[in-house]
């Protein structure tokens, strides 16, 4: 009973939409559009790379204090993020040089590392907004939202790693059920790129 019942909740799982993602082409354009001499352009750019290049999540973005970062090391401390759970990623080194170009310019009476012009709390609505006008920009044919950012990160790091249980730690999933949908888009992706090669031989 209890294989049974196993395979049917894997066949549904199957059988749901597996998440967009971006390609790494259309992850550059979006990159691009922001325009870093701007201090909002440059703040923009700073949240969408790091939706790329960590998986965060808007709120866990937004929460973010100066002080959970680790500037000598790169390591970022994620406080209280959905389910209540900390955990501990890893800055590249070009996120860290842009990040201090933000903080040389940013409200210096904030707190919050992502933060208005004015200081005070980012609204999530807004970094919805331009992720999608960003997109919209250019020419990105997907529903971009923030949550498409993070469905790349995962799908991109399970592809380079091949280990979902690092996909998991760095998601901050509880379980390993949740982060299998990656291996899914994996095998989708190879699946179309296998079937366009035999086309082309």
């Amino acid at each position: 009973m209890h294989t049974k019942a196993a395979s049917n909740k894997a066949k549904q799982k199957q059988g749901r939409r597996l998440p967009e993602v971006l390609s790494n082409e259309e992850q550059e354009a979006l990159l691009s559009a922001p325009n870093r001499k701007a201090p909002t352009g440059l703040r923009n750019y700073a949240m969408l790379s790091l939706f790329l290049n960590l998986g965060l999540r808007v709120a866990e973005a937004v929460n973010l204090k100066v002080d959970d970062i680790d500037w000598s090391s790169g390591k970022l401390n994620v406080r209280q993020g959905k389910g209540r759970k900390d955990r501990v990623l890893w800055l590249a080194d070009g996120d860290i040089n842009t990040l201090k170009r933000w903080l040389d310019i940013r409200p210096v009476d904030s707190n919050y590392l992502f933060c208005p012009l004015k200081g005070g709390h980012m609204n999530d609505r807004y970094i919805r907004d331009f992720v999608k006008r960003y997109s919209l920009k250019k020419g990105i044919k997907k529903d971009v939202h923030p949550h498409t950012l993070r469905h790349t990160f995962a799908t991109d790091l399970f592809r380079v790693t091949g280990n979902i249980r690092l996909v998991q730690k760095a998601l901050g999933h509880a379980s390993i059920a949740t982060t299998m949908i990656y291996t899914h888009i994996v095998d989708e992706q190879l699946e179309s790129a296998l079937k366009d090669f035999r086309n082309k031989n």
